[in-house]
């Protein structure tokens, strides 16, 4: 089992800080901020050696250079498909970064939708998912389209259920909210909406979350059970024939409600 860390940073964002089994090296995903990276490495003794980067966006990527500065030796790994600089190894699906240091490989997976050129990092049991897939929901089509985004997280949602999901957003409170109106009588949301309550309530993050438990409570996850294709359809005012039109409906309602 890896040994990973959320370090806080900005409002919501989590840089997830994996560490090696000796303590000293380390490894983070999608650093937006170098300055509470730099502060975890001193004050934990470690040494950064490999940087994962999911897509473009600057809270993701606007703490590369900092970090590269002050590890010269350390690694980047990120999209081929998107504008990036400082990496190292540029990575498309079916690609694999092995991590001998931490006894770790990874497999990538294309993910368009949030950003045109969006990956996920897959392997020893966890999911590094950027903006794609939310804790009780998903990000927003910046750059895809409904087609794509729910084809990416199909995929996601073809992994197994006790995979350990690992977005980069403490957003989880807010989507659930949503993912109410969508299946207000969903046993399995209500309940996992007042665990994750009590979760925030003692100062502790919602994430990682499994994805067994995304496939019983995220909406959009859930785009061909019945009470979704309902709702949608309800929402829309229309019949939905597809996946992807219903995922669009549910991403579309969510994007009208919290504007």
């Amino acid at each position: 089992m890896l040994d990973i860390t959320p370090v806080p940073a900005f409002s919501d964002n989590y840089i997830w800080l994996i560490r090696d089994a000796s303590g000293r090296k380390a490894a983070v995903v999608d650093p937006g901020d170098a300055q509470p990276v730099l502060q975890t490495l001193a004050e934990s003794g470690l040494t950064l050696t490999t940087i994962l980067v999911t897509h473009h966006h600057a809270d993701h990527v606007g703490g590369v250079s900092g970090l590269i500065a002050a590890y010269p030796d350390a690694v980047v790994y990120g999209p081929a498909g998107e504008r990036i600089r400082d990496l190292t190894f540029k990575l498309r699906e079916g690609d694999r970064v092995a991590l001998p240091e931490f006894d770790a490989e990874f497999r990538v997976l294309d993910v368009p939708g949030h950003t045109a050129g969006h990956i996920a990092y897959v392997g020893e049991g966890v999911l590094f998912c950027g903006d794609t897939l939310f804790a009780g929901g998903c990000g927003r089509l910046f750059e895809g389209t409904p087609q794509q985004m729910q084809a990416s997280l199909s995929k996601l949602r073809q992994l197994p259920d006790d995979t350990l999901v690992y977005c980069a957003h403490e957003y989880t409170l807010a989507n659930l909210g949503f993912a109410k109106w969508v299946e207000p009588d969903n046993e399995d949301l209500l309940a996992r909406e007042e665990a994750d309550m009590a979760q925030r309530e003692r100062g502790r993050p919602t994430v990682p979350s499994t994805l067994g438990l995304e496939k019983l409570t995220n909406p959009f996850l859930r785009y061909d059970m019945p009470s979704v294709v309902s709702a949608a359809e309800q929402f829309s005012g229309q019949a939905l024939t597809n996946p992807a039109e219903v995922f669009g409906a549910v991403r579309y309602w969510k994007d009208s409600a919290y504007d």
